[in-house]
């Protein structure tokens, strides 16, 4: 007998998960779509706390599953630990990127306000000061499909969610359906069936080449300084972060640095860690 399997979420985003679960398993699969309570993300804690646990028991009721995968990571993140046994969360991805120096969790804005969120950031010791961005105007451009029939309004909503992305050169106002971009290809499958890719990561190996070069002529290019950090601070070069010690910035040492945060400066490139 087959294993029967009821996926659900606020909409239609997660039905990639199914071609997952069926290369792993054969099972009988359901997939329902809670347009009545869409967007999750916009909702009071306490009152979707009872939306999940009202539709877990009616799918229980009516279904009787063997295994219950909340796709959404909204109430997957605030209520993991509150769930019955046969229910599986589907969460962000962290262990995967442990390593990474920049890591920002795009996510709805009950969730981004979370300490529930912080709580699964901390689980991953090498990961510090991890961006949360709420996109719940993306959720609904993808959820309502204007992202394929109003281009316009598409970029000028990525552009507001998501502007430190692609803020070098203005590459948002330049893109449109269609455009080309170098992107970095990380894998080719992820756990939901997709090819992931990173313009971010494309664009900081463009920039470490630069460097490189910056280095070996000891040529001026220019930063943001974005961040204090121990024994110095952290310089954005185009989408690269650099450490400053405190030592270069000024002669004396200084008390305060708000001034300087996300202004440009002039640097020359002293050393480079491979």
């Amino acid at each position: 007998m087959k294993m029967k399997i009821v996926v659900f979420d606020s909409g239609l985003g997660s039905l990639s998960i199914i071609k997952a679960i069926q290369k792993r398993t054969k099972a009988d699969i359901i997939y329902l779509a809670d347009k009545k309570n869409f967007p999750y993300g916009k909702k009071t804690k306490s009152q979707l706390y009872k939306i999940i646990t009202d539709t877990i028991q009616k799918i229980s009721e009516r279904f009787n599953p063997d295994v219950i995968v909340l796709a959404s990571n909204t109430p997957s993140l605030l209520f993991r630990e509150k769930l019955p046994d046969n229910v599986i969360t589907v969460l962000p991805p962290l262990e995967k990127i442990q390593k990474a120096s920049n890591v920002a969790i795009l996510t709805t804005e009950i969730v981004a306000k979370s300490k529930e969120l912080e709580n699964y950031i901390s689980e991953f010791n090498n990961l510090e000061d991890v961006l949360k961005i709420n996109c719940s105007e993306l959720v609904e451009l993808v959820e309502t499909g204007k992202f394929l029939t109003n281009e316009k309004n598409c970029i000028k909503t990525i552009s507001k969610v998501l502007k430190d992305e692609f803020k070098e050169n203005n590459e948002l106002e330049k893109i449109k359906v269609g455009s080309k971009l170098h992107v970095y290809l990380e894998r080719i499958e992820s756990f939901k069936g997709e090819i992931i890719v990173s313009r971010d990561k494309a664009r900081k190996l463009k920039t470490w080449k630069k460097m490189e070069k910056a280095f070996e002529t000891q040529e001026e290019v220019t930063g943001y300084i974005t961040g204090k950090v121990k024994g110095g601070f952290i310089t954005n070069v185009e989408g690269l972060p650099c450490f400053m010690p405190s030592s270069q910035i000024d002669v004396r040492p200084l008390k305060k640095v708000d001034h300087l945060m996300n202004t440009p400066v002039k640097v020359i490139a002293t050393r480079i860690d491979k």
